[in-house]
């Protein structure tokens, strides 16, 4: 690489990195709240949120991703016309094709990686993470117990502790009432107690000091009472079902499995428009990327004697606005009203011939510049407003 390559590699890449972790950041702290409030509701380890949060963040970069990539190149061009480089730049002959060498290395490198979390990585985390909220809905990750309320162990046991030190080593003021399947019960109360394991995975022991036991069974006269220092009390776990097999939706299905159901003419036509409207919406995605560059490019380099930061925000409501239009043509397609291919394809051909005008605009007609009457209009409407709002003095 040249030196000037090299230049424009380092401009282009701490926005782009930035853009990318602050993102992450924000909808990993957007999520974070939720889950935590969802595991402790569930009572179960926090050591979990880590996991799910894990699973999530390569959906989150599905989207992130471009978004880096088209902020990264647009500052890194802004910041060149803004200081005159480009001026210099394009004055020794240097041709905006020749100055995208680098942006589209970048951009090759980010859709292949784009490609493979969501084609690949994506399903897999998402199967993982419903995984883990159908472990902690139903207990097999070790929900604790909740100190003060009566906690359920199947339809048979209920607990109650009172209070818990160190961790659950050390726990005071139990209440255990058991019920057997022959009709049969028993309760009892202990100042103290504490779990232990045993060989079978299926039980555990509570041990119970100083305490009382009442038992009732439908062959005694009257319930037996008996006081106790020391009581092992076993505790058979509950069953925990298995959870479903991947696949279920499209969102765990990675692109190969996609395009065997899209062709499988044993499965409902449903699951195969489902199925194709899938992977062409993943695939769009990951070609949007290749236009990028050219939007960058047209939107990142202002008018002259003009600091605005439109074509900042314009790149990210076009981009977050033709995402959604993407998700609705996979809805639109999936229903079976539209072949997939027109419902995705046809968007993306409208918006890359949107972005290639763009770019001609700008690379090859003298003053050309797309957002230049736009930012004309935008600088009226804000005159306009400012001129009204109350306590402005007018001028006679």
């Amino acid at each position: 690489m040249g030196s000037i390559d090299r230049y424009m590699a380092r401009l282009i890449a701490v926005p782009l990195f930035s853009t990318l972790i602050i993102a992450a950041m924000l909808l990993v702290l957007d999520r974070m709240l939720r889950l935590f409030d969802f595991v402790a509701t569930e009572g179960g380890p926090v050591a979990v949120v880590w996991k799910m949060l894990a699973n999530l963040l390569p959906e989150y970069l599905g989207l992130g991703i471009p978004i880096g990539l088209v902020l990264g190149i647009l500052l890194a061009f802004r910041k060149l016309a803004s200081q005159s480089e480009l001026d210099v730049l394009r004055g020794v002959g240097m041709s905006y094709g020749r100055l995208l060498r680098v942006p589209y290395i970048y951009t090759i490198a980010l859709a292949a990686l784009n490609l493979a979390i969501v084609g690949y990585v994506q399903p897999k985390a998402r199967y993982a993470y419903e995984e883990l909220r159908f472990e902690l809905r139903s207990g097999a990750l070790g929900a604790s117990i909740k100190v003060g309320e009566f906690t359920n162990f199947g339809d048979a046991m209920t607990l109650r502790i009172e209070e818990s030190r160190d961790s659950g080593a050390d726990l005071s003021g139990i209440f255990v009432h058991f019920r057997s399947k022959d009709g049969s019960w028993y309760a009892a109360t202990a100042e103290k107690g504490q779990f232990l394991r045993t060989d079978d995975p299926n039980t555990i022991i509570f041990r119970l000091t100083r305490g009382a036991l009442v038992h009732n069974s439908p062959g005694f006269v009257q319930p037996r009472v008996l006081t106790f220092t020391s009581h092992d009390l076993p505790i058979p776990l509950p069953e925990f079902g298995q959870f479903r097999a991947r696949g279920d939706r499209n969102l765990e299905r990675t692109l190969p499995e996609l395009v065997v159901l899209g062709k499988d003419p044993r499965v409902t036509e449903e699951i195969r428009d489902t199925s194709r409207a899938a992977f062409h919406f993943r695939v769009v995605e990951v070609a949007t990327m290749f236009l990028l560059p050219l939007l960058a490019l047209a939107l990142g380099i202002p008018p002259k004697r003009s600091s605005s930061a439109l074509g900042v925000f314009l790149s990210i409501v076009m981009l977050v606005t033709y995402h959604k239009v993407n998700e609705y043509g996979e809805a639109v397609g999936g229903l079976g009203r539209i072949d997939p291919i027109l419902a995705l394809w046809g968007p993306f051909a409208i918006f890359a011939g949107l972005v290639i005008w763009m770019y001609y605009q700008t690379a090859y007609v003298p003053g050309g510049q797309p957002i230049a009457a736009l930012e004309r209009w935008v600088g009226k409407i804000a005159s306009a407003i400012a001129r009204r709002l109350p306590g402005r003095r007018r001028m006679a």
